[in-house]
């Protein structure tokens, strides 16, 4: 899995301006929407040529650890679970979201600042945004316990806890494309095959929860007001609905999907380039023990 982490941060760095541009879409909603290299232009133009990689590295370092929180809790998982058995993908996708939600409830606070650190002196259209003072990740983690208190570190989680079904909803749609494409027929897909409907799965799970991901943004950045409740769990799912339904109402049904075309593009260009990698991985390793390449059904 070390080629695969290898890879996400490789994307990540690559594609980093999408992923500033859908940020800055989400949570500032005076901001108007426009098409992906429009924004970017905008964002260079106004606060200078590296503005679009701002907060890069905290966003890395979230990866990285993330990265291994999630393969650590996947492989012990599947150990203590399976004990030798061969899996199924159906038990490597029960697996793989029981090792998300580990991932969330242990990374969270790290994505909450990187959130932040990433529009630390953005120039907002929306006023009422306070500007932060974070002199890194550390001093960012400091400050947010001491101003807001330690539960803010976990803000958005519940969104975060819904998204990590993600990869069970892409699972349903790749199985149901996979079906159709071999129509009736029980033959291999060819690695082109498996790229094309691998990225469709994904881009659709990514249209289907993009929601709930502007949500969880919001809830991050910690600039929203927000019903005061006493139950935690209620009030976290309290701020979810309030978010949307106020995000409709000052922005119709759209609203939710600001931001979402430099998502897709980030997340397609991705699954392309951790293919390409992939396959070549592959191939160096099968050519390096000698072996002719197998047809890859993954």
């Amino acid at each position: 899995h070390s080629e695969m982490a290898g890879g996400s941060v490789t994307a990540m760095t690559v594609f980093f301006p999408l992923d500033t541009a859908r940020l800055r879409l989400q949570v500032d909603d005076k901001r108007k929407a426009k098409s992906t290299p429009a924004i970017l232009a905008e964002i260079i133009k106004e606060e200078g040529l590296l503005a679009p990689y701002r907060g890069w590295f905290p966003v890395i370092c979230s990866l990285c650890c993330s990265n291994f929180v999630y393969f650590y809790c996947f492989h012990s998982l599947k150990a203590m679970w399976l004990q030798g058995q061969k899996s199924t993908p159906g038990k490597d996708l029960i697996i793989g979201i029981a090792a998300g939600v580990v991932n969330v409830l242990v990374t969270t606070p790290l994505w909450v600042v990187n959130t932040r650190l990433k529009l630390q002196g953005a120039k907002f259209r929306n006023e009422d945004i306070e500007p932060t003072h974070y002199r890194g990740i550390v001093d960012a983690l400091v400050q947010i316990v001491q101003n807001e208190g330690v539960g803010a570190l976990w803000n958005g989680t519940c969104p975060s806890l819904l998204l990590v079904l993600n990869p069970g909803i892409q699972f349903m749609i790749y199985e149901t494309l996979k079906r159709h494409l071999r129509g009736g027929v029980h033959r291999e897909l060819s690695s082109l095959e498996v790229f094309a409907i691998g990225a469709i799965a994904k881009a659709v799970a990514t249209t289907v929860t993009y929601p709930l991901q502007t949500v969880q943004s919001i809830l991050r950045f910690g600039q929203h007001r927000q019903p005061t409740e006493q139950s935690k769990l209620q009030s976290s799912l309290r701020s979810v609905m309030y978010l949307i339904i106020n995000r409709v109402r000052r922005s119709g049904i759209l609203g939710l999907f600001k931001g979402l075309e430099a998502k897709l593009l980030q997340t397609v260009l991705t699954a392309a380039l951790m293919f390409l990698l992939y396959e070549k991985i592959a191939a160096a390793t099968f050519r390096v023990m000698g072996i002719k390449r197998p047809l890859t059904s993954r």
